[in-house]
């Protein structure tokens, strides 16, 4: 009883959360990209199953108060990811075949004894569903690339405060054009950072709380699978097609590129590690990629050629991590 009063509690805070947004106010927007996190603590600790009923509560009360829209567009974006990567997040199995034999499935086998999902692939499943919350948005505007162009141009023309009878400008209308075909990808790195934002709080909160049954992984040693690497490739030459196909093909291009940042994030933590100016690299690195931008390409390529050629065995030897008695 005491985990289902918690799921539907965790439910009411990510729906009204996720609800804010209809107020307009700046700081809803906030809430509303956090909206996965409480349902992402229940999941990781009172299990997945929790994360489950507060997300179809939560729904419910969303789909009475304002429609099935908004029932479909919380279950998509903010239940399912949370159900799924709380379940991701706490499976394990023996690390050996003999440690399968012998766990006789009545009592939990030590921390040690288990191999725990890999972060690489949770990654890989955030990227997923960044790409799912991302096309069912785009769905919502129409069902092919011309309709949907131009209601992101009929959007962003709102914003920017463009009159309808206003006489119309070529350069503003390169640019509207230019910024509704980088809107996608750029709603899908967005999409990618917040769920992976939700789920490293999550964790957070709950190692903090003790409730956290899994050990917290070395994300310095986040990796991709090889084959990563050729669908990277063939998404990146189908994004300089045409239409509908090249949407989709950027919106994963997108998702797999921020993977792969994330990955060379972890690849810069390793090979700083013996450097005496570590902490003016990691500065430098994170503040040019929130603050700049473009230094971003810099990080993909050092998760990039992680893949290719295992530039964190390369400095194993010289980047020792520190001792726990320094």
């Amino acid at each position: 009883m005491m985990n289902i009063l918690i799921a539907v509690a965790a439910g009411c805070a990510a729906g009204l959360m996720f609800a804010s947004i209809v107020s307009g106010a700046l700081i809803s927007l906030l809430l509303f990209y956090l909206a996965p996190l409480p349902l992402m603590v229940a999941a990781l600790g009172w299990g997945p199953t929790s994360a489950l009923i507060g997300a179809v509560t939560a729904g419910a009360g969303l789909g009475l108060a304002f429609g099935f829209a908004y029932f479909a567009a919380f279950i998509v974006t903010v239940g399912l990811p949370a159900f799924w990567l709380g379940h991701l997040t706490l499976l394990a199995q023996p690390a050996t075949a003999a440690g399968a034999s012998s766990t006789n499935g009545l009592s939990p086998a030590p921390a040690e004894a288990l191999e725990w999902y890999p972060p690489g692939r949770l990654v890989l499943w955030i990227a997923v569903f960044a790409c799912l919350i991302t096309l069912s948005a785009l769905l919502t505007l129409g069902s092919d690339y011309e309709t949907i162009m131009a209601a992101l141009r009929r959007g962003l023309t709102r914003i920017i405060g463009a009159r309808g009878g206003a006489a119309s400008d070529t350069d503003t209308d390169a640019v509207l054009d230019a910024i509704a075909q980088i809107a996608p990808a750029a709603a899908t790195l967005v999409a990618m950072f917040t769920l992976t934002l939700n789920l490293w709080l999550s964790g957070k909160i709950v190692l903090t709380s003790g409730r956290l049954h899994r050990p917290w992984p070395d994300l310095r040693s986040i990796e991709l699978p090889q084959v990563v690497m050729i669908v990277l490739a063939a998404t990146l030459a189908l994004s300089f097609t045409s239409g509908l196909l090249a949407m989709l093909s950027q919106i994963a291009s997108a998702a797999l590129l921020t993977a792969y940042m994330l990955v060379g994030f972890a690849v810069l933590h390793v090979i700083t590690q013996s450097s005496s100016a570590r902490l003016l690299w990691l500065i430098a690195a994170y503040g040019g990629v929130v603050i700049l931008g473009w230094p971003a390409l810099i990080i993909v390529m050092l998760g990039l050629l992680e893949g290719a050629i295992g530039l964190r065995r390369r400095f194993a030897g010289r980047a020792k991590p520190p001792s726990l008695s320094s």
